[in-house]
């Protein structure tokens, strides 16, 4: 069961519930069941891809940790953190993946490369992703309760082949962004110039 599962400590130091209580207090009831559907939908991309699942469960429910705070605390923590100044020219839809991995990292000490890329990159997608980063891009996008043109496409992709999925992602996230006249951050352009021509046909 899911429920029983506890961390190795250099993961996180506790149990699936206690991370879940933590999450609990930073999002608001339908964003907290969104999470723990991404996880679910993570932990079977995981264990269909011979990934880790402990962090794949991790990552899933903390993809969205920071995704309702206010503007200034992302604002503040680009700061306080040096990251990249063309943050500033972007919003929640970037920050909470980019930024929210620093808020993680320091707020409930989950310091794992891996499962903290896994969020940076949750929106963005990026140039190389490793095996749990593509689960975690893949698992936000089709999770149950999605209900998208093309999203049954995109789980059927997941099942069969998870880079391929990847790649019809980049291409359908970034041709809606372009549609709908949203700002592209340089990221999302790069992960589609590497993993569309790769796949072209999807």
């Amino acid at each position: 069961m899911v429920t029983e599962l506890t961390y190795t400590e250099h993961l996180f130091a506790g149990t699936r519930d206690e991370l879940l209580a933590k999450i609990e207090k930073q999002l608001k009831p339908k964003r907290f069941k969104h999470v723990q559907r991404v996880e679910q939908t993570a932990i079977a991309l995981a264990q269909m891809n011979d990934v880790d699942v402990e962090k794949a469960s991790i990552a899933g429910l903390v993809h969205d940790y920071a995704k309702q705070r206010p503007d200034e605390d992302f604002i503040a923590a680009i700061k306080q953190y040096q990251l990249d100044p063309i943050l500033l020219n972007y919003g929640n839809a970037i920050w909470h993946g980019v930024v929210g991995a620093e808020l993680i990292k320091h707020e409930l000490g989950i310091y794992d490369e891996d499962i903290l890329n896994a969020v940076r990159h949750h929106t963005t997608g990026a140039i190389y992703m490793s095996p749990l980063e593509q689960i975690i891009y893949t698992a936000d996008y089709i999770e149950p309760a999605r209900d998208f043109p093309g999203v049954d496409e995109a789980r059927q992709l997941a099942d069969k082949n998870l880079a391929k999925a990847v790649a019809f992602q980049a291409k359908y996230t970034l041709a809606y962004l372009v549609e709908n006249g949203k700002p592209v951050y340089p990221k999302s352009i790069d992960t589609y110039n590497a993993w569309v021509p790769r796949y072209p046909n999807v």
